[in-house]
């Protein structure tokens, strides 16, 4: 089963810098989703536009009367970091103004705040021993209802059993317009995850994996269908895509 397609596949994809395998996948992908096959032609557009504009840089001539001849070997060196600093300045640039250019496959407000949100939970209550969660594992059929019956439609708790995480349970908490749930996971080795799950923003149902380090802790998230999903832990980056590539395909689409 491979992973689902990242922003950062869609990045690597547009400057050609994906394995043959993973290329093949990320086009097919791209072919039943074509909104994001613009958006991938946009960025290619951006980086052929900052190229055309700030690569003459390079090849511009310092003028002879601020090149004095006994350090015409420092000024040489200046000259290429001058034109490095053009180069970047305008990659900045069109970072910054991307959203001019380019469309979000998501809209900002079903996407920006989740993973901190989500980290800011985690931190706040993995380090509980005696209350990391409101209502147990051992009531698993009560929390699942009580949180279903609160967010508006079903939500079970993911299996993760398969590779070693149990789960401890779960709690209601405020989210920036209503409530949200916390499911928490442990490990044999007492790592803790948590997965952070609040209604999505209208329009909010893209499927798309997107990855965000909040102090410390990696996230994982994605929209799907009623709810912004994101999860959380420290267990370092490619182990998290491993559990949260597990979750992912537990939720219907």
């Amino acid at each position: 089963m491979s992973a689902p397609i990242s922003e950062d596949d869609l990045h690597a994809f547009a400057d050609g810098q994906l394995a043959p395998t993973r290329l093949a996948q990320v086009e097919a992908w791209l072919a039943a989703h074509p909104e994001h096959r613009q958006q991938v032609e946009d960025w290619r557009a951006l980086s052929a536009h900052l190229h055309r504009t700030y690569d003459r840089v390079l090849d511009e001539p310092i003028p002879a009367r601020v090149l004095p001849a006994a350090n015409a070997s420092r000024w040489r060196d200046l000259r290429k970091l001058a034109a490095l600093a053009w180069l970047m300045l305008g990659a900045v640039t069109g970072y910054v103004l991307r959203g001019e250019t380019t469309r979000d496959p998501q809209p900002p407000s079903a996407t920006v705040s989740l993973p901190r949100q989500a980290a800011v939970a985690h931190a706040v209550f993995v380090p509980e021993m005696r209350h990391p969660v409101e209502v147990g594992a051992d009531q698993e059929a009560h929390l699942v209802g009580w949180l279903s019956k609160r967010l508006g439609a079903e939500l079970k708790p993911p299996k993760l059993d398969e590779v070693g995480y149990r789960l401890v349970g779960g709690r209601l908490l405020p989210g920036d317009k209503g409530e949200v749930a916390q499911f928490m996971y442990e490990n044999a080795a007492h790592n803790r995850l948590t997965l952070y799950v609040r209604p999505a923003a209208p329009n909010g149902g893209d499927t798309l994996f997107r990855y965000a380090r909040e102090d410390g802790i990696d996230v994982f998230y994605w929209a799907d269908g009623r709810f912004g999903y994101a999860l959380s832990g420290t267990t370092g980056r490619e182990d998290m895509l491993r559990l949260a590539t597990l979750v992912y395909h537990q939720y219907p689409r």
